[in-house]
């Protein structure tokens, strides 16, 4: 069982006055042999949360909610480029969403969980309205990726039987139609912005209604319907996974699922990260998934205000400036992204600043173990232009979608000044699980569960990890977490026991304190000739803390003995290592020289062994490219994670000679 650190943590428990949170003792087991653990809030497993707020049981109670607490204040808001955000009303949100969801009905839709509403688009405000649409009148929301690819949303469509289908432009409306013979539900495309005559040409043809979504407002303006909520056993949305192979499946999730992490997410960070109707949240994250979803959700309810980015991640420190959000959700690859372009910034500075960063960054380290997180102390002035890239008025951050490397968060918590809390989940838990408590600065964990999910860790003998030792796949159990797949009995069978226990394929261990911390994962391990089996993911991880590599693919196959990887350098470090070894040239050209090729394996080898990776864990050839993974050529899903099959196939010739290279030396 891994140890947590105890330094400080009782007193930071007093000073902060959280003495009904023993961080010592963040969860604790259940009598009996399956070492079951629950939130120490709780008395036993009849106690797991369903709801925080009486009245709130469903999304639609939610805004409901937030209509009132907000006193029908700001809700959300856009803006053009140059000008500031704009924003409307919950009221107004609410009465066009009502609108909308009459609309839909005058058009042959019909109030109840069996009707089923793609949307596709990136977010906005329409979205939004269309989600609350379905919220109001018991209708079910189905997202299409923004960048899932036509056979993934065709394959969406067609299994879910869609016959309405939101999008924001007429590029997207064009993918629809050009897949629409092989659609056969689909009968209708609602369009945010105004299309060309071409397109409409293309959707009579087709016999496709095609619809703009100020007409069907207006249409529900004039023939308005009373409301049908939903209970909180319906169908909230169906979220489908882009997965990393196959086909695409689809989370059925409930009001009561979505409600009930929300009640787990709030009672972990009430005391000290609660929202109110004053904070602002920026939105940049794909409103397709569950964790963004899940978190407008809790701002809704609060009465917050939410401001939507403008599309383009390059105008996202713009976005920030003009916002000064008090609220973000982080993923790693972001938080990574900043890490990155700082500490190139600092290396690249003199030695009186690279001295005055690192003492900084060491002394509010310390204040953040003693339970200090401020952004007004005599070190945070080194870090104001950092701070002041976000805005400068976040207190409040999650990291989520996969675990953050412990340098990399400590350097958020320094520059940011707020409670950053990082928590695991995934979208067949709704979203979280386990969250840190705000007050716990403490590394290397990703929090204990929250209190609308009971967790255990179960054996996994072919990796060696075993429950007895506090370590093996972890489960989860509750209210939070889903029943299964849509039309798909084969896939909840195989992540769904007879008990109801969701196994996450992610490996987990228990620190001495009771938080999880995920160490390997199950489904991506593979066996060598040599009989060893390998987890890539968590070598990746060990690579990934390299200065001069950006993203990395680690290969194995069972008829070699060996690993290999594909590597793409970190165009802002990698110029400082070619000084090194006098390389000239462009980044391309960087990429392609055989002596940065060496000079970076012996820095990946000095690290692997530092780290403790084993031999047959360790790589023993490279090919660096300077195109990056991305979900624009399909080598990284929507959430950011890699297509192992197709990394697989894309570099199936580099693979193949790395390997012809290192047989021919043996």
């Amino acid at each position: 069982m891994a140890i947590c650190d105890k330094a400080g943590v009782l007193e930071v428990r007093e000073k902060l006055g959280l003495k009904d949170v023993d961080f010592l003792h963040q969860s604790k087991i259940l009598p009996g042999e399956e070492g079951i653990h629950i939130n120490p809030m709780l008395d036993g497993p009849d106690d797991i949360m369903t709801h925080y707020y009486d009245d709130v049981r469903t999304l639609y109670d939610a805004f409901q909610r937030g209509i009132r607490v907000s006193d029908n204040g700001p809700c959300l808001g856009c803006r053009e480029p140059g000008k500031p955000y704009t924003f409307i009303s919950y009221s107004e949100v609410f009465e066009r969403s009502k609108n909308f969801g009459s609309g839909l009905i005058a058009n042959g839709c019909k109030a109840n969980a069996e009707t089923f509403i793609g949307i596709y688009s990136a977010n906005c405000v329409e979205w939004i309205c269309t989600e609350q649409a379905c919220n109001a009148y018991s209708m079910v929301i189905v997202p299409l990726y923004d960048t899932l690819g036509p056979e993934a949303c065709k394959f969406i469509i067609n299994q879910a039987e869609i016959k309405v289908v939101v999008c924001d432009k007429e590029e997207r409306c064009r993918k629809l139609l050009k897949q629409a013979s092989k659609m056969k539900s689909l009968k209708c495309i609602v369009v945010v912005e105004d299309v060309s005559d071409e397109v409409k040409e293309i959707a009579q043809g087709l016999d496709i209604n095609l619809l703009s979504f100020a007409d069907v407002e207006k249409t529900g303006k004039e023939s308005p319907q009373d409301v049908v909520p939903p209970t909180s056993d319906d169908l909230a949305t169906i979220c489908y996974t882009s997965g990393t192979t196959g086909d695409p499946k689809g989370v059925m999730v409930t009001h009561g699922n979505i409600i009930a992490c929300s009640a787990g997410f709030i009672a972990q960070t009430g005391k000290l990260l609660y929202f109110t109707p004053d904070d602002v949240y920026y939105s940049y994250l794909p409103l397709a998934h569950m964790y963004e979803r899940f978190a407008m959700t809790n701002f809704f309810m609060h009465g917050s205000s939410t401001g939507f980015f403008q599309g383009d991640i390059k105008l996202m420190t713009d976005d920030l400036l003009t916002l000064k959000p008090t609220f973000m959700a982080c993923v790693p690859r972001v938080m990574n992204r900043v890490y990155d372009k700082v500490m190139a910034r600092v290396q690249d500075s003199n030695f009186i600043k690279r001295w005055m960063f690192s003492f900084a960054s060491t002394m509010k380290g310390k204040e953040l173990e003693r339970g200090v997180v401020r952004n007004d102390g005599i070190w945070d002035g080194v870090f104001k232009q950092v701070r002041d890239s976000l805005g400068g008025r976040v207190r409040g951050m999650t990291a989520g979608a996969a675990p953050v490397s412990a340098e990399v968060k400590r350097f958020w918590q320094c520059f940011s000044g707020a409670f950053l809390v990082e928590g695991f989940g995934q979208t067949e838990a709704t979203c979280i699980s386990t969250l840190a408590y705000p007050a716990d600065n403490s590394l290397n964990h990703q929090g204990a569960p929250i209190s609308s999910c009971m967790m255990k860790v179960v054996d996994v003998p072919e990796m060696e990890y075993f429950a007895k030792n506090g370590q093996g796949e972890i489960c989860m159990k509750g209210p939070s977490i889903t029943n299964g797949y849509y039309k798909n009995e084969e896939k909840t069978k195989d992540a769904f026991d007879n008990e109801g226990w969701l196994h996450s394929g992610d490996i987990g261990e228990w620190t001495e304190c009771g938080q999880i911390r995920i160490i390997d994962r199950k489904k991506n391990i593979f066996k060598l000739s040599q009989g060893e089996y390998v987890a890539p993911e968590k070598i990746e991880n060990v690579y990934l803390r390299c200065e001069y590599v950006s993203q990395i693919f680690v290969h194995g196959e069972s008829l070699q003995s060996c690993l290999v990887a594909v590597i793409v350098p970190d165009p802002d470090t990698l110029p400082r290592l070619a000084t090194t070894h006098h390389v000239e040239g462009d980044y391309e050209a960087m990429c392609q020289s055989s002596v940065m090729k060496v000079a970076i394996q012996d820095e990946l080898r000095k690290l692997a062994k530092e780290s403790g990776l084993k031999s047959f864990e360790q790589i023993k050839a490279v090919h660096m490219t300077s195109e990056a993974f991305s979900i624009e050529n399909h080598l990284l899903t929507p959430t950011l994670k890699s297509k192992r099959p197709v990394l697989r196939k894309y570099y199936k010739d580099q693979v193949e000679k790395m390997y012809e290279t290192l047989n021919a030396k043996q």
